[in-house]
């Protein structure tokens, strides 16, 4: 064969190959509710989810409002879930009991809400490496730059795209892939 052909039918071949072995389900990564349950991501297949790292005492903390309204107004094709992280300014210092109340009392939170993990750095959670590399997602790399930034994937487990914290939850953005 042609060595160009034969570097081309490689090129082609390996990316399909690659793409394929490198991508990991969703639904395969676990981690844990805040009251320390495991969460099964298979148990939303069918639904869009939204996942969003939260915390209690940034500028961006009052988007649980929304948040809490795209749950009530989506519920039937969406899950919302609330990933809580201390890793920019230290604004998520409370326990599991202390976010929980948190966010009830003062917004009303009913969505899912995980453990507090790192979304970023040496000890990322496997879930946001999901999010983030697009070797394990197939479709796009990102950077989480603060809290609220949010990630959206489809009924089926794709990655559909990502949203930084300066858009609203109710934003079109976001809300035109809901309806």
């Amino acid at each position: 064969m042609n060595p160009i052909k034969a570097f081309i039918s490689t090129i082609s071949t390996s990316d399909a190959s690659v793409k394929k072995n490198a991508l990991q389900s969703i639904y395969d990564i676990e981690i844990n509710s805040l009251q320390g349950k495991p969460i099964q991501f298979s148990d939303y297949k069918g639904k869009k989810i939204l996942f969003v790292n939260v915390a209690s005492k940034c500028g961006f903390t009052p988007q649980y409002r929304e948040l809490q309204q795209l749950h009530e107004t989506y519920k039937d094709n969406l899950v919302v879930i609330g990933v809580p992280c201390n890793q920019f300014g230290k604004q998520e210092p409370g326990h599991s009991n202390e976010i929980q109340e948190f966010c009830e009392v003062n917004y009303g939170v009913s969505f899912l809400i995980t453990e507090k993990i790192s979304v970023k750095g040496l000890n990322q959670h496997p879930l946001y490496k999901w999010l983030t590399k697009k070797a394990i997602n197939g479709r796009q790399n990102s950077v989480v730059k603060w809290n609220f930034q949010k990630y959206l994937v489809d009924e089926n487990g794709e990655f559909i795209d990502y949203f930084y914290s300066i858009t609203k939850p109710m934003n079109s953005r976001i809300t035109k892939y809901l309806k």
